[in-house]
């Protein structure tokens, strides 16, 4: 079995000593950090604000993902007031249109800055409505210049380059490195001894083992793989900081949490790492890298965390500053869900083909069961229930007598019908935990085809093809009325 791979040599594969500048003496409060929620930061240097990642209201992943953190409650107007911001890749977490809605109605111009990857950051912009004017897509490994003393560079992921991005910023010679969510960013070459570094933590952003069952999947081996995996990010990342000796670390885009009542047996299995855990690890290979665990609003101030690494230079937000959410208007972004089981479009058992036959996803010994649900994945009264061939990609009334791959996908009916309807990728039901899965047999060819089958659904849509779906439907329905004049005549 042969694996397709693309090998990217980057030139010069170290671009930040381009242009080298002298490190500055910094006075207090002239370079600040702020955490405010997730993976968003917002960063003062000299008189420029920057925010990375703003996801301040809503969930991500359509249902499935709501935050952690209650942002403190001036967090939109500082999102509004900054004079850049920075989203490193298309994952609803990092790029939320919920957030992006608010802030365009009071500043669609603000500027915002993504990497040129091949997979556009706001490949939905026109879908969505939003209304942002002042979109900036760079190169890799190119300095972006924001004024005399600050400037920044995007970088590419080695393992998904296509979507993934991680971020240096520089103000008077001091360096921060934001890797984000890269597996291994920048392929692997990144600067030493930056003064602070900033990266996920917490693992658990996939669906797997959770939403899978049947065969092997049982419970307690579910719970000896995540925490296998949990220890392995946290080693990894606890190696990856020492090897790169940054003077500061801070765990960050990782406070997530799986808040809808019909979620529970995700959040409760889903068990992450904790960025105190990780901090700790850290200090114990790493005693003399200074570490942060972050609380919304709680500020590091460099000039001071450089000057003095023993005094405190975090300041944390008052104590009764409000740290966990318990509330997240679900009702608010469900209804939208909802509305999409009832569109017109689904009337008609046509859709399946066109949609599918549109994906164009086939050549594989694949078969896959699709099973619409209700919120607890119980199939739906009315709901479909049909079988896709993607040998020939035909849709047979049983299975093939010949010897295949076969997935059961239990998909919950409001999640699918909205990712029809708008193009989204498959994401929301994979990453958003809206779906349960079984597979027939369980090994590991059937492992790679079932991957390219959701990588090629997660990342196959843009707007463009979707209203080509959308004129089909239009044409199936033309025609089915038609029919039904002539019968009637």
């Amino acid at each position: 079995m042969y694996i397709n791979c693309i090998l990217l040599e980057l030139n010069p594969p170290d671009p930040w000593t381009a242009e080298p500048r002298e490190a500055q003496e910094l006075h207090a409060g002239e370079i600040t950090l702020t955490y405010i929620t997730h993976a968003c930061m917002e960063l003062k240097a000299g008189n420029k604000r920057m925010m990375f990642d703003p996801w301040l209201t809503g969930p991500a992943f359509a249902r499935g993902w709501w935050l952690l953190h209650e942002p403190p409650s001036d967090a939109m107007d500082r999102l509004s007031q900054a004079d850049l911001i920075y989203i490193s890749h298309m994952h609803s977490d990092h790029l939320s249109y919920p957030t992006l809605q608010q802030l365009s109605t009071k500043r669609p111009d603000i500027p915002i800055y993504v990497g040129d990857t091949s997979r556009p950051v706001f490949w939905y912009l026109e879908k969505s409505g939003v209304n942002l004017t002042n979109i900036n897509v760079v190169p890799f490994g190119v300095w972006q210049n924001v004024d005399e003393h600050l400037r920044f560079m995007i970088l590419m992921d080695g393992v998904h380059p296509e979507m993934d991005t991680c971020l240096i910023v520089e103000y008077k010679g001091h360096m921060i490195l934001n890797t984000v969510d890269c597996t291994r960013p920048n392929n692997g070459r990144l600067p030493h001894g930056v003064d602070v570094m900033l990266s996920d933590f917490a693992g658990g952003a996939s669906g797997f083992p959770m939403t899978f069952h049947g065969g092997k999947y049982t419970e307690s081996w579910k719970a000896g793989f995540i925490k296998n995996e949990r220890k392995k990010l946290l080693n990894y990342k606890t190696q990856l900081v020492k090897s790169l000796q940054p003077k500061i670390y801070c765990p960050f885009a990782g406070y997530f949490t799986e808040a809808h009542p019909s979620d529970r047996y995700i959040k409760e299995t889903n068990i992450k790492n904790s960025a105190a855990d990780l901090n700790e690890s850290i200090r114990k290979s790493c005693p003399n890298i200074l570490t942060w665990t972050p609380s919304p609003g709680s500020v590091l101030d460099l000039a001071l965390a450089l000057n003095d690494p023993t005094n405190s230079a975090i300041t944390e937000p008052p104590n009764d500053t409000k740290i966990y959410k318990d509330s997240w208007d679900f009702d608010l972004y469900l209804d939208e869900l909802n509305a999409s089981i009832s569109a017109e479009i689904f009337k008609y058992k046509s859709w399946i083909q066109y949609y599918y036959k549109w994906a164009g996803f086939k050549g594989y010994n694949l078969v896959i069961r699709v099973i619409e649900t209700d919120d607890d994945f119980e199939p739906l009264k009315g709901g479909y229930d049909y079988l896709v061939d993607f040998l020939d990609l035909s849709f047979p009334d049983v299975r093939p007598e010949r010897d295949h791959a076969f997935e059961e996908i239990k998909n919950r009916v409001n999640v699918m019908r909205h990712v029809v309807l708008n193009g989204r990728l498959w994401d929301d039901l994979y990453i958003g935990f809206s779906n349960r899965m079984s597979r027939d047999p369980d090994y590991f060819n059937l492992i790679l085809i079932l991957s390219q089958f959701i990588s090629f659904f997660i990342f196959k849509f843009s707007t463009e093809r979707i209203y080509f779906i959308l004129a089909l439907f239009q044409l199936t329905k033309t025609i089915l009325n038609s029919f039904k004049t002539i019968t009637t005549l």
